[in-house]
């Protein structure tokens, strides 16, 4: 797989309205330009999803992906991004301390009700010229 390996890859659910105003926050935070970002729904989303093992039934609105290094799922992919930004943002790492069956457990409800909370779009954004180099694909 041609990934960039200096890169933190952020795989979100395409149609996800909250997962969309996310990426969107996330660009915005990352000035040291360590992420780029791929649908899930996307052939390469889907094609990493099966390369690193991750049952989507399980999981299927955010994986972080850290090529030849790691994965992360749910709750830790959030928290992990979140230290990644830094700032504010990485106070949210206080929540680790929390056992991971109580984060995903929130982390799971939130992710059960985003459409009904935020809506759902029809497909994926299409990414305008100045950011399309943050897109994988």
């Amino acid at each position: 797989m041609n990934l960039p390996e200096n890169k933190k890859i952020v795989l979100f659910d395409g149609v996800c309205n909250l997962c969309d105003a996310t990426v969107q926050q996330l660009i915005k935070k990352d000035k040291k330009d360590i992420f780029r970002f791929v649908a899930l729904q996307s052939d390469l989303g889907k094609e990493i999803v099966k390369y690193i093992g991750i049952d989507t039934s399980k999981t299927d609105s955010i994986v972080l992906y850290e090529p030849g290094k790691a994965y992360h799922i749910k709750a830790e992919a959030a928290l992990e991004i979140a230290k990644s930004i830094g700032g504010l943002y990485a106070l949210l790492g206080i929540f680790s301390v929390f056992p991971n069956w109580i984060k995903n457990s929130v982390y799971d409800f939130v992710a059960k009700n985003r459409y009904k909370w935020y809506g759902k779009k029809e497909r994926c954004m299409i990414p305008t010229p100045e950011l399309k180099a943050k897109f994988l694909e």
